[in-house]
């Protein structure tokens, strides 16, 4: 009886074990609600952007700017003030999918080096017509520049 009673347990608790692990891989694995609408379309998850253009990077999920300023990554809810001219649907991002990318900021520097200056080549959110887009192509995830 105590056999039947512990393998029912055990039964049960993995079954328990395995829908929670499902659950949670379901929510970390699409945030598309969270992206901006200047965001590359076709990703169903973006932890951050890397804008080559700009050599920085904009944490998806927070919804800040992160940069290096006087040798310190900073976040920031608006562009610089010397980028506030920047066109963020028209500039390439390269989609990032690391805790804390800017530890190899070098590699993302150099490596994604060949997509400066790269325009109008990537559609964004806003412009896609992709049905998974079509609920959130109302809200504003607007940037704000300081000035």
């Amino acid at each position: 009886m105590k056999r039947i009673l512990l393998a029912t347990t055990l039964f049960i608790g993995s079954m328990i074990y395995t829908s929670a692990d499902a659950q949670v891989r379901v929510s970390l694995h699409a945030n598309i609600g969270n992206q901006p609408q200047w965001g590359p379309a076709g990703y169903d998850y973006a932890q951050f952007y890397y804008l080559p253009d700009l050599d920085m990077y904009y944490d998806v999920q927070a919804r800040r700017f992160v940069y290096l300023d006087r040798g310190r990554w900073v976040y920031a809810t608006a562009l610089p003030v010397n980028y506030r001219n920047y066109d963020l649907y028209g500039g390439y991002k390269v989609v990032v999918n690391r805790d804390r990318p800017f530890m190899y900021h070098d590699y993302d520097r150099n490596h994604y080096r060949k997509f400066r200056n790269y325009r109008n080549r990537q559609v964004v959110i806003l412009n896609s017509r992709d049905a998974r887009y079509a609920p959130f192509r109302n809200h504003r995830n607007n940037y704000v520049v300081i000035r």
